[in-house]
């Protein structure tokens, strides 16, 4: 039962953040009965709430987010070196981490005059259509690597890398430079160039990212000050650690 109430809070999107309990039934592929029981409960115990036409997701959902300690404590070392990003590069700058088979944005700090509609706080993105996504899966362990690949890959745009081979050579290439690239491979029009910020073992645990429109040639310009960037998070997480290569 506690999966098909999971399965409920699953259901909403940035685009239906309020659904009726049909909706809701529907989307989370739960019977009618079932999900008025359980919507119920979670009324009562707060993971949502009512809303004008429907449920919504409630504040109870936010108050334990808050609490959640890896996340927390990345989006606090990284908040002054994301802006500093922005303010550098002109750029939006992301962070974020791998959460099963997507990435989730932890923050974000928008450009003045560039609109980054693919991304928001809490959102998902694919891991092998995403300059953060390919920075975290090249330094991360093969099995999970191998998980990934072992279904198929959907194509966002005509870029999008869908093929296994041609993502392991990408991810390669992503381990030699450090730094890895989105080339309207998520968003037609966008670039994003990340670099991921690694353990003392040196896997991934998160990875971060500015956002433009531009070339490639104009997109690797901006590496350096992401890896630089990426490092000093990493020595700030774990002082005194040395990272393996």
């Amino acid at each position: 039962m506690l999966t098909r109430a999971f399965q409920l809070l699953d259901a909403f999107t940035p685009d239906r953040p309020e659904l009726t309990l049909r909706e809701l039934a529907a989307r989370a592929g739960v019977p009618r009965s079932t999900t008025h029981r359980l919507v119920g409960e979670l009324l009562a115990w707060g993971a949502l709430e009512r809303g004008p036409r429907g449920v919504r997701l409630g504040v109870k959902l936010f108050e334990l987010g808050a609490l959640a300690p890896t996340p927390n404590r990345l989006v606090a070392g990284a908040s002054a070196h994301l802006h500093a990003l922005r303010e550098v590069t002109g750029l939006t700058a992301n962070l974020a981490i791998r959460e099963g088979g997507h990435l989730v944005y932890l923050d974000k700090i928008g450009a003045r005059d560039l609109r980054v509609p693919h991304s928001r706080l809490g959102g998902r993105g694919a891991l092998h259509a995403t300059a953060l996504g390919k920075a975290i899966l090249a330094f991360s362990p093969q099995p999970d690597v191998d998980e990934l690949l072992a279904h198929p890959l959907a194509a966002l745009t005509r870029a999008t890398i869908t093929d296994p081979d041609a993502l392991r050579t990408e991810l390669a290439r992503v381990r030699r430079a450090g730094a890895a690239y989105d080339l309207a491979e998520s968003f037609d029009g966008l670039f994003c160039v990340a670099a991921p910020v690694r353990d003392r073992r040196g896997a991934a645990v998160a990875a971060l990212s500015v956002t433009g429109a531009t070339a490639r040639a104009q997109a690797e310009r901006f590496a350096p000050a992401v890896i630089a960037t990426a490092r000093t998070l990493e020595r700030e997480l774990d002082p005194g650690r040395r990272i393996a290569t």
